[in-house]
C-alpha cells in the first residue's frame, strides 16, 4: 500500500500551514514536528480522500496505519487512528501486538490516550481473554506508556469496569513520580466516579495517592 499511502501524505503535505505547525509544536512540547493542520480541517481532508481513493480493507488497512505510523509529520499518526477506527469490526485476537507496538512507537499522549481508551479498550472488550495476559505484563513494563496503557484501557467501560483488576492496577503505580501516570490514575478513578462515586471516594481515602491523582479522582464528586 505504499502508492497509496504516498498518495495520501502528499495530498496532507499540499495543504499544510507552516505558521499554524509552530504553536501545534509548541503545545505537544517540540515532540514532533507538524504539518500544520488542525482537527477539523484534519478530518475534511480524511474524508476527502476517502471519497476519492476509498479505504483499504482487512490486512492493508492495518499496513496503512504502520506505514502513517512511519511519516515524521504528527498529522499522519492521527489519521492512522481514523483508520484504526475503521478497521476495528475486522479486527482479530493477534492484532493486539501491533497495536502494541503503536502504543510504544512515537508514543505522546495524544496517541496513546485512544489507542489504550479506544483501541486497546475496544479490542479488550471484544477479546476478553487477552486480558489477564497483556494488560498484567503492560502494568509492570518498563514502559511507561504501556503502564498507562493498562490504566486507562478501561476507561469507557462504565457498568463493565473490572473495578477489583483497575484498583490493583492503581495501587501498582499510585507511588510513581512520573506526571503521565499520576494524572491518569486520577483520570480512571474520575471516569469510574461516574458510575460508583462512592466506591472511588473509599478507594482515595484508604490509598496514600499524589495530590494530582486525588485531585483529579475527586473532580465533581468531592471527598463526601
Amino acid at each position: 500500500m505504499t502508492a497509496y499511502v504516498d498518495q495520501l501524505a502528499e495530498w496532507f503535505r499540499k495543504h499544510g500551514d507552516k505558521t499554524k505547525a509552530i504553536p501545534m509544536e509548541n503545545y505537544m512540547r517540540n515532540q514532533y514536528p507538524f504539518l500544520g493542520i488542525k482537527s477539523p480541517e484534519r478530518t475534511a481532508l480524511t474524508k476527502t480522500f476517502w471519497a476519492e481513493h476509498g479505504i483499504p480493507a482487512g490486512e492493508e488497512l492495518l499496513d496503512v496505519v504502520r506505514q502513517l505510523w512511519l511519516l515524521p509529520e504528527r498529522e499522519f499518526q492521527n489519521v492512522g487512528m481514523a483508520y484504526l477506527e475503521k478497521y476495528a469490526k475486522k479486527a482479530k485476537p493477534a492484532d493486539i501486538d501491533a497495536f502494541e507496538e503503536l502504543v510504544t512507537t512515537k508514543s505522546w499522549w495524544d496517541t496513546v490516550d485512544y489507542l489504550a481508551s479506544h483501541t486497546m479498550g475496544d479490542h479488550l472488550t471484544k477479546y476478553p481473554e487477552l486480558i489477564p495476559e497483556y494488560t498484567e505484563r503492560w502494568i509492570r513494563s518498563d514502559n511507561m506508556w504501556l503502564r498507562r496503557t493498562a490504566i486507562l484501557y478501561q476507561l469507557r467501560y462504565k457498568q463493565r469496569t473490572d473495578v477489583e483488576r483497575l484498583f490493583e492496577y492503581l495501587l501498582l503505580c499510585k507511588d510513581e513520580n512520573e506526571f503521565f501516570i499520576r494524572k491518569a490514575i486520577g483520570w480512571a478513578l474520575r471516569e469510574y466516579a461516574k458510575t460508583d462515586a462512592e466506591a472511588v471516594r473509599r478507594f482515595v481515602a484508604g490509598n496514600r495517592l499524589s495530590p494530582l491523582s486525588e485531585r483529579e479522582a475527586l473532580k465533581g464528586i468531592g471527598k463526601s
